[in-house]
């Protein structure tokens, strides 16, 4: 009859292993270096066959229990993740010798700070369960709720059960041990807790990596130049003429922050874009070019600021017609933007803020990716932002001999050195005047000697007055420029003899 009833047991427990994480002790190994080698812990219990086991042929066997402490006889579990619900287990005493008999429940959390191998934290006692007295060898079925501030709780335990009594020589049997929770010890490492992977969006990266851990479309921040810096982008507009060459017309701080998903693919780019300064005549746009990427991988480009009218055609996703590649206008007139009285390149006159413009860029919304398929993280790397202005040109007509009147003229892009130019480019600018582009061989927006239009300083930049040539403000502009970047690298630094702080805004 005794092997049915184990039988029956045993089946009841698969039962709700299946239905329910939870770790157990039922003694049936009848071999504690078994469960101790599986991380569980016995002070002064044994394991016995003896005519008082509860169920099946192995009970656990207390010693004989004349302490209060609840470090004399006691049963400590693995770490365990442990879930709501109750801890069950069967009791009984050996014989009704003594004054008082009890089963105390503690729990134990993990400390990584704790002294001991076990980095074990303070216990704290939640539930007793006394034996009635008159004492007696009764089977008793307990159960003990796992308490609300540890339940489901992130963090890892272990369950200590004590037995404590005092008077006489009774002894404590204890079996089918059931606790609500998740193995999470690990034997090979001194037993201590499992390394797990928090990660709340279940998007495969783990919380500690996740700047949106509770988002699975999101996953990473990158910046460029970086989280707290800008660098700056500075045009001189009278191409192809070299003009006065002061690359104050159009001054724009940018700074870049790309989000990506799990599968670092491209989610959104935010551009935070500060006109500083428009020390021109003409009525300049700036934007840019992303080289290589369709438009169609783009769903909605927004922030910009256009006037009415424009020169400007954009699609449903606000990026410009007529682009092989996708291209995006942050703004079509600086002096409509700062105004055109107060340009910021004057040291007598009264210093404007930045115009702030925030684009976004959506290439991803919800999971699903534009219609022309994702852009992963690589494909979208700083260097494919080709930023540009586009000028004015003259439009023929002439008030006097000394004023002709000019419009913008969307085929007059301004971009960096060497950076091809959109498909709305007039390329009959190319060659002529100042400028010595050679579409053939890659050289664009370059004098013969190599000077240039545009420049991009990540590390920021502070920009010439009015009218004063940027070699005339930074007395080694030239040499860095004719050497393609190998004199004078640093050129715009503060170092003695690299500036002329009275040509500098």
């Amino acid at each position: 009859m005794k092997k049915i009833i184990f039988i029956i047991a045993i089946i009841v427990l698969v039962s709700n292993s299946q239905s329910r994480a939870q770790v157990s002790l039922n003694f049936e190994s009848g071999n504690k270096a078994i469960e101790t080698g599986n991380c569980w812990a016995f002070g002064a219990v044994t394991y016995s066959n003896l005519e008082f086991r509860i169920n099946g042929f192995w009970s656990g066997r207390s010693n004989q229990l004349t302490s209060p402490l609840l470090t004399s006889c006691w049963i400590k579990t693995p770490w365990i993740k442990l879930n709501s619900g109750n801890l069950t287990m069967k009791a009984r005493l050996e014989n009704s010798s003594g004054t008082s008999r009890a089963i105390v429940f503690s729990y134990i959390p993990y400390d990584n700070n704790a002294v001991s191998p076990t980095k074990e934290g303070t216990s704290t006692v939640f539930s007793t369960y006394t034996f009635p007295l008159p004492l007696s060898i009764t089977v008793r079925d307990l159960t003990i709720p796992i308490p609300a501030e540890i339940a489901s709780s992130p963090n890892t335990y272990k369950i200590l059960i004590s037995f404590i009594g005092t008077g006489g020589t009774s002894r404590a049997f204890s079996d089918d041990l059931i606790i609500p929770g998740n193995y999470n010890s690990n034997p090979a490492n001194n037993c201590l807790p499992l390394v797990t992977i928090q990660d709340q969006d279940n998007d495969g990266v783990a919380d500690a990596d996740d700047a949106y851990p509770t988002d699975a479309y999101r996953a990473y921040n990158s910046y460029f130049p970086s989280q707290n810096q800008s660098g700056t982008l500075a045009f001189e507009d009278l191409w192809p003429a070299q003009g006065d060459y002061d690359f104050n017309d159009v001054v724009v701080d940018y700074r870049l922050q790309t989000v990506t998903n799990s599968a670092n693919n491209v989610v959104e780019v935010f551009g935070t874009f500060d006109l500083r300064a428009n020390g021109a005549a003409f009525n300049n746009g700036f934007g840019f070019q992303l080289d290589g990427i369709a438009p169609n991988k783009i769903i909605s480009a927004t922030g910009n600021s256009i006037g009415t009218p424009t020169i400007y055609s954009f699609a449903a996703n606000g990026l410009e017609n007529g682009q092989a590649f996708a291209t995006y206008i942050v703004f079509d007139d600086s002096h409509r933007v700062l105004g055109k009285s107060s340009n910021n390149t004057n040291k007598n006159e009264i210093t404007l803020p930045p115009a702030r413009l925030n684009v976004h860029l959506k290439f991803i919304n919800n999971g699903v990716p534009a219609a022309g398929g994702t852009v992963s993280n690589t494909q979208l790397t700083s260097n494919i932002f080709n930023f540009f202005i586009v000028s004015e040109t003259w439009n023929g007509e002439v008030i006097n001999e000394n004023v002709k009147v000019t419009v913008q003229d969307r085929g007059k892009e301004i971009h960096l050195a060497d950076r091809k130019p959109t498909s709305l480019v007039n390329s009959s600018f190319f060659a002529t005047l100042d400028d010595a582009s050679n579409p053939t061989n890659g050289k664009y927006y370059k004098t013969e000697n190599n000077l240039p239009w545009g420049i991009n300083i990540v590390q920021g930049f502070d920009y010439p007055i009015e009218k004063a040539p940027i070699n005339k403000a930074y007395l080694h502009f030239v040499e860095w420029a004719m050497s393609s970047g190998v004199s004078y690298p640093n050129w715009f630094s503060g170092l003695a003899g690299y500036r002329n702080s009275e040509k500098i805004y």
